[in-house]
């Protein structure tokens, strides 16, 4: 791992440092962790977009292509 420096709201720091996973797992685990989501989470909107961009956003979402057809199938009996 490579250490960094990071410049943090005062406010910010003394609300992170007062949650009990922040002082039992440490700063650097949370801040790491909270990273790895926002990444996740970019990578997510990013692929959303590029499905509206290849479909449009006049697509229709999946649940419309199967409403109706839920009352076709019957559950076997147990």
């Amino acid at each position: 791992m490579k250490a960094i420096r990071v410049t943090f709201d005062e406010a910010l720091l003394e609300r992170l440092d007062h949650l009990a996973e922040v002082r039992e797992r440490g700063r650097s685990a949370v801040l790491r962790e909270a990273a790895a989501a926002y990444l996740a989470r970019k990578q997510a909107d990013d692929i959303t977009r590029r499905y509206r961009d290849g479909y449009g956003d006049g697509f229709p979402p999946i649940e419309d292509e199967l409403d109706g057809w839920s009352s076709q199938g019957v559950w076997p009996e147990e």
